[in-house]
């Protein structure tokens, strides 16, 4: 895409309902060339559903979304092609347990971008020393650590060439020493000038990380803005009370697996 002006992910009056429950109601978000946009909020928020709706995972059911120009929400938009560049990384790992983490990442670069075994093998190679995962490249999914499998999944994406990262709470399934680890793959790849999408319960992340923090409530935007503003000085009531719940240290509530 040549218009560098025009935002990598346009959400216009994305509404979302499974049966009579309304989950989304009407989100309008941008995400420019280079930024990371952390999404927070409480459970049962939307925000899952509405990063699951930038690749159409979950279809809308109205409203619009358009990728790196092309609108997955158009009926002749051929989804396949659009989701080659939109890179996802899920709570779960979703690596293939029965191949080694080297072919789960050249699987797909094989299959759907052609390219060849000694092309994707490279491509592969030079993503797994991104995470810091390079002596890993023959173990099993299941003999790597969650935050090891985790790492191997960013990796996996990248290996796709994405022009957006969508990461739906990719530390939430982590017991709390591995998660440094997975934050600190994102913070290099935000430094890198990667476009992020990102739903979290990491507030610190969320803090430093982040352009532009967007709390959810009731399947709507409550408040956005620069992180200073929305975690710092938050200006509205709904965002101060679920901040002060998961900011305050005494507060052990579960993880946010639904949001």
């Amino acid at each position: 895409m040549s218009d560098t002006t025009r935002p990598v992910v346009e959400i216009s009056g994305l509404h979302k309902s499974f049966g009579s429950l309304q989950v989304l109601k009407g989100v309008d978000l941008q995400v420019r060339r280079g930024q990371v946009v952390c999404v927070i909020g409480p459970s049962g928020s939307g925000k899952s559903t509405l990063l699951r709706c930038v690749n159409l995972l979950e279809e809308p059911s109205s409203g619009s979304v358009v990728v790196n120009g092309v609108e997955l929400t158009d009926p002749d938009c051929d989804i396949d092609a659009a989701r080659v560049r939109i890179g996802m990384v899920f709570q779960s790992f979703n690596l293939f347990a029965h191949l080694s983490v080297l072919e789960n990442l050249t699987v797909a670069q094989r299959k759907v971008l052609r390219r060849s075994k000694e092309q994707a093998e490279e491509v592969a190679r030079r993503n797994l020393a991104r995470v810091g995962l390079t002596d890993k490249e023959h173990s099993m999914p299941a003999q790597l650590s969650g935050g090891q499998q985790q790492r191997a999944a960013i990796a996996r994406a990248l290996s796709m060439d994405p022009e957006v990262m969508l990461f739906d709470e990719p530390t939430s399934a982590l017991d709390p020493e591995l998660v440094g680890d997975v934050l600190g793959v994102m913070r290099q790849l935000a430094e890198e000038g990667m476009t992020m999408l990102v739903v979290t319960h990491e507030m610190q992340f969320a803090r430093e990380v982040a352009d532009q923090v967007v709390f959810m409530d009731g399947g709507g935007i409550i408040e956005q803005g620069d992180p200073a503003d929305v975690i710092g000085a938050p200006s509205h009531e709904r965002t101060r009370t679920f901040l002060s719940r998961v900011l305050d240290p005494t507060h052990h509530g579960p993880s946010d697996p639904t949001g």
